[in-house]
């Protein structure tokens, strides 16, 4: 994947949120993932790693952003997402998500009332489009989940919900896998599992996975780049939290 640009670049983000009188402001230097690779973003509950996911996921505006660029395909412009925020362009914001992005939730989130096919091919639906049963079957068999494609959700392990979720965001094709948490319901073999298959998918599909954990193990020798949180405070009610790429070993 060498000279390939990344599929989201962004420079110079700030994120300020309040409540009652305490104040918190993540900060990104700088933070990108290219195809083919898995990004890590490491740290504790409450450094700012849900709110960089959903900066992502374009579902969280950035208080501020020098460059915020997504690369939908080859020898295609990059969109400036941050022009879109700007001029308030839901549309186009949603449009990008819809058809470029893939999810992965901590619990899975398959819909109980549709079977494990249905599932999988739901996004595709959304997005007006078809998923050939080809390509459903040999994902399938990658993710060793073939037999359960005509299952119902509960008769499901959490193990293998959390790989159907895994399918059902990979499925109709996506430039960036977003996953918060994929392993926090299942254990520690499971969750080693999981990960090797999702860096796996991400050089097998081409795709941009940027996977949010709270787990060093769980992405030790398994992760391309993995970036962490420096916590900063400047005061009882004041928390900066500085986003940056880990170097020399994990933290």
């Amino acid at each position: 994947m060498s000279g390939m640009p990344p599929m989201v670049r962004l420079e110079g983000l700030v994120k300020t949120r309040s409540q009652s009188e305490s104040v918190f402001e993540l900060r990104v230097p700088s933070f990108e993932v290219g195809p083919g690779r898995m990004v890590a973003v490491i740290g504790e509950s409450g450094c700012g790693k849900s709110t960089l996911l959903d900066i992502l996921a374009l579902v969280m505006e950035p208080t501020m952003v020098t460059r915020f660029e997504v690369v939908t395909g080859p020898s295609i412009p990059p969109v400036d997402a941050a022009a879109l925020w700007a001029n308030g362009d839901e549309a186009a914001l949603a449009a990008l998500r819809r058809d470029n992005f893939g999810y992965v939730l901590q619990t899975g989130g398959l819909l109980p009332f549709l079977d494990v096919r249905q599932n999988i091919l739901l996004p595709g639906s959304l997005n007006g489009g078809r998923v050939p049963s080809e390509r459903i079957e040999a994902l399938a068999v990658g993710m060793g989940v073939a037999g359960c494609l005509d299952r119902m959700p509960a008769s499901l392990s959490i193990g293998q919900r959390q790989r159907v979720a895994i399918l059902r965001a990979l499925a109709h094709g996506p430039r960036l896998v977003l996953a918060d948490e994929p392993t926090a319901a299942v254990d520690k073999g499971r969750a080693r599992s999981i990960m090797d298959d999702m860096h796996r998918l991400a050089r097998d599909e081409s795709v941009a996975v940027v996977v949010v954990t709270h787990d060093v193990d769980l992405v030790m020798d398994r992760a391309d780049l993995t970036y962490t949180f420096d916590l900063e405070h400047e005061s009882d009610s004041v928390t900066r939290s500085v986003c940056r790429p880990v170097t020399g070993g994990m933290p």
